[in-house]
């Protein structure tokens, strides 16, 4: 009776090690191309936008999400409009391809999960096509890179120019108190 009992116990914390052996497996992120487009003109990168369909499961094929039953979704590669994981997958693909992605957590929801749809620490499965990839124009790698440098070079000189004015204004004698003393020295006469 003794050693069944220690049996049992044996085989619970195995399975329980294997079990969290199994969702912990996917460290990195896999892509896998599933369908490759005959010719590939332009690969994407980042501040691009992708249109694409996806459909995003759960490792045990429970599908979370998709789109193919909606409009397909536009992607702005670096605006951080999906999850990690998904944006990094769509990196130098095909107007075309087909992919797909498994996910780690941490590319994921992480320890917190989507409740009540996507449990913490869920291993994530996309399979995405990639119907359209537009290229960054000038205009939109100047809003995106240029324009934040310059806001951070005006930031602080504002701040400056009002330090600057709020310490004149301190600095300055004031009207009022010239008038105050006018009218000391008149009433004193």
């Amino acid at each position: 009776m003794k050693s069944a009992a220690i049996i049992l116990v044996l085989l619970a914390s195995v399975t329980c090690v294997l079990t969290q052996e199994e969702q912990n497996a996917v460290e990195e992120l896999l892509v896998e191309t599933l369908v490759s487009p005959e010719s590939c003109l332009v690969r994407s990168a980042m501040g691009d936008t992708l249109q694409i369909h996806y459909t995003g499961k759960l490792m045990d094929g429970k599908v979370i999400d998709t789109s193919v039953t909606r409009d397909p979704l536009f992607v702005e590669l670096g605006k951080k409009t999906v999850i990690p994981g998904l944006e990094q997958s769509l990196i130098g693909v095909c107007e075309g391809q087909k992919i797909k992605a498994t996910i780690p957590s941490h590319l994921a929801y992480g320890k917190r999960g989507y409740p009540p749809t996507i449990p913490g620490d869920a291993v994530l499965e996309f399979e995405v096509e990639v119907l359209a990839v537009a290229q960054q124009t000038r205009w939109q790698r100047m809003v995106n890179e240029v324009f934040p440098l310059v806001c951070l070079a005006l930031v602080p000189t504002l701040l400056g120019l009002v330090g600057l004015y709020l310490y004149k204004k301190a600095s300055a004698p004031s009207s009022q108190g010239r008038k105050k003393t006018k009218d000391k020295k008149s009433k004193k006469k």
